[in-house]
């Protein structure tokens, strides 16, 4: 037999809207219903017990000192409604039975050099961004500083003053040439010009370059810099190096030129392996081609250009040998109504004008000059000046002219065209050359006349210009009894 009872006859919901009816008056207690009849029951909450029926009945239990009451294993905080069981010291979860278990936690030391570590690896990143960036913007400063110090204002202003396009002369930027350069590496050093250095690059689109750098920077220098951006392309032959663009954000102003893969004329004639390989018909024909070009700077050109820098170290050549006229930096535009131009010599010696050095008047016949110190190279396979011969070999003008007096030519020429069966039209050129070596200038030829012997000798025609009292006997009196 079981006896149940009940609170009236109400539900909770309804009870507690008659608070002076209502008997679950304990702070800590709840109503709940019955499931087998009317009316309503109270009991205190979780962790709680006692009288429910009266206003603080429900008082706190601690389940700590009940064994049966908690699952601690290493302790038992008993708290307001419940109970804590805490992991030793050391330790981090929860210390019950069964339950989660407690894990060795962190020390405090090891958290606080973890915290340190963090830090300074945070403060370092930041240091090396804020070094980047102000990296950065120095770069950007010395650019814009290169920019002006390699005359990058000139340059523009005598692009506008020649009604020109900034877009014909392309501006290469320092990372790109740095890129096709391996950084400058000396293995792609592929020669070495009086004021610079000249490397060989591969642009993005595969394309070969020539890079000109110079050693120093002087102001003379950037002159001659500016001037060959504004001088390269005017001139429109098939003989002549193309000027690519150039670069003026570095230290010092770089030139790109297309590549000419087979070196100077000067490298090829005057080592004793390659020159073996030239022979009379190539070296007659390069400077044919030379002369051309020359004659196309002085007479055909838009506006006449003197080279001012005509020597074998500036004739490059290419696959097929054919003769490309490089280094324009120390090249003048010459007016049309002036036939001549003051300027401050320059130019290498062995190869000056003599004229040109005692009155400073630079003439298209200072070009026909040391055109004819080339000539001389071609025909001997010496050089302009050479510092180990005995003294009245070592400038190769004066020689030459001495041995053509004592009528001894054939002492002075070239090994390897001697023996071609070409004497007749060496001879020729011997007498061309001594033609454009004369000491004034007015008693040379034209380059015109020169470039117009040439290529009639490689027709077959024969040297007419200051021959007319010349003929075979005088030949056989140059050659001389060898």
């Amino acid at each position: 037999m079981e006896l149940n009872w009940a609170i009236g006859n109400v539900t909770c919901e309804e009870a507690q809207r008659n608070i002076s009816s209502y008997a679950c008056i304990s702070i800590n207690s709840r109503c709940y219903k019955l499931d087998n009849g009317y009316g309503y029951r109270c009991h205190c909450e979780d962790g709680y017990e006692e009288n429910l029926y009266l206003i603080h009945g429900c008082q706190d239990r601690d389940e700590c000192v009940v064994p049966g009451l908690n699952n601690c294993k290493y302790g038992c905080v008993n708290t307001v409604g419940g109970f804590n069981c805490p992991c030793p010291k050391g330790y981090h979860g929860h210390g019950t039975i069964g339950g989660e278990g407690c894990t060795r936690g962190q020390s405090l030391v090891l958290k606080l050099v973890a915290g340190i570590a963090v830090g300074v690896i945070v403060l370092l990143l930041s240091v090396c961004c804020l070094y980047l960036e102000l990296k950065r913007r120095m770069l950007n400063r010395n650019k814009q500083k290169f920019f002006l110090q390699n005359g990058g204002v000139l340059l523009q202003e005598k692009l506008i003053r020649r009604e020109r396009s900034q877009d014909d002369v392309k501006i290469f930027s320092s990372s790109e040439l740095e890129k096709a350069t391996n950084d400058f590496h000396s293995s792609m050093i592929v020669g070495q010009v009086e004021f610079g250095t000249v490397y060989k690059g591969v642009l993005p689109d595969s394309r070969m370059v020539a890079i000109k750098k110079s050693k120093r920077v002087d102001p003379n220098q950037i002159d001659q810099f500016i001037n060959e951006v504004i001088v390269l392309p005017q001139i429109n032959h098939r003989n002549v190096v193309r000027l690519l663009g150039c670069c003026l954000d570095t230290e010092v102003p770089l030139l790109v030129y297309e590549f000419i893969d087979n070196g100077t004329l000067s490298a090829n004639i005057h080592n004793q392996a390659k020159g073996r390989f030239f022979n009379w018909s190539m070296r007659l024909k390069i400077a044919a081609e030379t002369a051309s070009v020359l004659s196309y700077l002085h007479s055909a050109a838009s506006t006449p250009i003197i080279h001012r820098d005509v020597k074998s170290d500036n004739i490059l050549l290419d696959h097929t040998l054919t003769a490309k006229i490089s280094d324009f930096g120390a090249s003048r535009l010459v007016p049309l109504d002036q036939t001549e131009l003051s300027t401050m010599v320059q130019g290498t010696f062995g190869y000056l004008d003599p004229e040109y050095m005692q009155t400073n008047q630079l003439t298209e016949k200072s070009d026909v000059y040391s055109f004819g110190v080339v000539l001389l190279e071609l025909l001997t396979g010496r050089r302009a000046i050479s510092f180990d011969k005995p003294e009245a070999e070592k400038n190769l003008a004066n020689f030459f002219l001495s041995i053509l007096k004592q009528e001894r030519l054939l002492q002075v020429l070239d090994d390897n065209i001697v023996g071609e069966g070409k004497m007749e039209q060496i001879t020729e050129v011997a007498k061309l050359a001594q033609g454009c070596l004369h000491v004034r200038g007015e008693d040379r030829a034209s380059m015109k006349q020169v470039a117009m012997e040439l290529e009639g000798l490689i027709l077959g025609g024969k040297h007419s210009w200051a021959r007319t009292e010349h003929n075979a006997e005088e030949m056989e009196s140059l050659l001389g009894e060898g």
